[in-house]
């Protein structure tokens, strides 16, 4: 595909610096690393845009994560990988992501009010927000994929 925006040029420009502080946001209130990468990879499954693909597995894979959880995230409900928590943010990440197909039913609620408490889970919502976010911008730019790279590990 051909880009059609070049949003590096606008880094540095107040929204892009407002999607960028929301995700620091969210691991500031305490939505772990693990579940958040978890929950970027799959919204951004849901929604295919492939640099969030391409960055967020990297990502994920340099902080520890298992090829065979990123391999396995589409078919989360098949597998034994996830604790229960995590499935808990898998729901919820995929009804908010559709949420154009049905609003989160009071069964989805439920369930991840058990795992999360009411702090936890807004910062789980924000999380969903803000990955949502970025793949509508990422998709309507269509920057080249493959080349991102994860900063490096500091000791």
């Amino acid at each position: 595909m051909t880009p059609r925006i070049d949003t590096r040029k606008y880094v540095n420009s107040g929204l892009v610096r407002t999607l960028l502080a929301m995700g620091h946001e969210v691991e500031a209130a305490g939505l772990e690393h693990r579940t958040f990468a978890l929950v970027k990879i799959r919204a951004s499954q849901i929604n295919g845009c492939a640099y969030c693909l391409d960055m967020h597995t990297k990502e994920a894979r340099a902080k520890g994560e298992t090829e065979q959880r990123l391999y396995a995230l589409s078919a989360w409900r098949e597998t034994p990988f996830f604790t229960d928590r995590e499935r808990a943010a898998l729901k919820w990440t995929e009804a908010m992501t559709r949420i154009a197909d049905a609003h989160p039913s009071d069964d989805v609620y439920e369930r991840v009010s058990r795992q999360f408490d009411e702090a936890g889970l807004v910062a789980l919502t924000f999380a969903v927000i803000a990955i949502n976010s970025w793949n509508r911008l990422v998709i309507a730019s269509r920057p080249e994929v493959g080349g991102y790279q994860p900063a490096a590990k500091t000791a």
